[in-house]
């Protein structure tokens, strides 16, 4: 049986989305209808909503079609529809990348949701949360533990899941060498995550000027890659049993690659459509790894937020109101943030 939110009055019949209606138009208000969830699917009141790099294209609107941004979502269940089971109206949760799966594939039946070739992704498969409301599946939801505000929840499903996964994932030994490369909304998340599982952790950016900020967030060891080859530097150090490349350019990969120690491995999590030139003697003679990674299950999202209760992990944010989702996309675009805007809808309990 469907369920919805009990409220003074009378629920209103439509709720602010952002949304771009022509192609590299500009983003702006508008009345979406509030309707009822369909089964399997619940309407969540967001209250925090995060701007991805991702988002810079889904914003762009280059289709036919009207975009509707936004896919790091946090805020509380209001509506459920029928055969929805384990969530309940009230709720908090978080949505990110991954919105829903088909549940039947072999990479769904064996945990693997985020690799279904019919994953849905919010604000590219169906309305995203950049918006009062957003209708999500089920299966996409992630509860949010006690001691994690709204705020802060919302990155997690997404620059904070990918982040605590490329690192988890890589099984390198206890008390290994970590260099984060890229220290922005995925890798200032990233080097504290590898500060907090205990990790010699190295931060790699651009200036000197970052220095300290990334000490503050962990960081043992830092790398000016304007002043020095960041492989080079990390050569030097004796190498990294994992680099986590989080910038959003491939370029400098290959160079980065010097920097690995026997076994290490280079984990891509930031990338464009540029390509790497690997060579194959050095990749095998090292024992060198390159893998790529993508997001988090709903479940993993759930860890990732547990372990930043226990540890104190948690993202560096700029709020900014619902309303200047454009404004947050120019100020993303030109690298201003540190390190992550969250947008506010003004519904309380952030």
């Amino acid at each position: 049986m469907s369920s919805v939110v009990e409220t003074e009055g009378t629920m209103p019949d439509s709720a602010m989305t952002m949304v771009v209606t022509e192609p590299r138009g500009p983003l702006h208000p508008e009345a979406a209808e509030i309707v009822a969830p369909q089964a399997g699917w619940v309407r969540v009141s967001v209250v925090a909503s995060g701007v991805c790099n991702a988002d810079i294209g889904t914003a762009a609107a280059t289709g036919e079609n009207t975009a509707f941004p936004g896919h790091e979502v946090a805020g509380v269940i209001a509506e459920t529809g029928d055969d929805v089971e384990g969530s309940a109206v009230g709720d908090r949760v978080a949505v990110g990348w991954f919105g829903g799966s088909c549940g039947r594939c072999p990479h769904c039946r064996t945990g693997d949701v985020v690799h279904c070739a019919e994953r849905k992704i919010p604000g590219q498969s169906y309305p995203g949360g950049w918006a009062q409301n957003i209708t999500v599946p089920a299966g996409a939801l992630a509860r949010i533990p006690a001691g994690l505000g709204l705020f802060d929840a919302a990155p997690f499903g997404c620059a904070g899941v990918t982040a605590f996964n490329a690192i988890r994932k890589a099984g390198i030994r206890a008390g290994g060498r970590v260099a984060v490369f890229g220290i922005g909304g995925l890798g200032h998340l990233a080097v504290q995550f590898a500060a907090a599982l205990g990790y010699e952790t190295v931060a790699i950016a651009r200036g000197g000027d970052r220095e300290q900020r990334a000490r503050d967030l962990g960081a043992h060891e830092y790398i000016d890659s304007a002043a020095q080859a960041p492989g080079a530097a990390l050569k030097e150090l004796g190498g990294a049993d994992l680099i986590v490349h989080t910038a959003s350019s491939t370029a400098p990969a290959d160079e980065l690659l010097t920097g690995l120690a026997a076994h290490g491995q280079l984990t891509l999590v930031g990338v464009d459509a540029g390509s790497l030139t690997v060579p194959a003697a050095r990749l095998v003679m090292n024992g060198h790894t390159l893998t790529g990674h993508l997001t988090g299950s709903p479940r993993e999202t759930e860890e990732t937020m547990a372990l930043a209760v226990t540890t104190g992990v948690r993202p560096v944010i700029e709020r900014m109101p619902l309303e200047q989702a454009g404004e947050a996309v120019t100020r993303l675009r030109s690298g201003a943030p540190r390190f992550r805007i969250v947008l506010g809808t003004a519904v309380s309990g952030g």
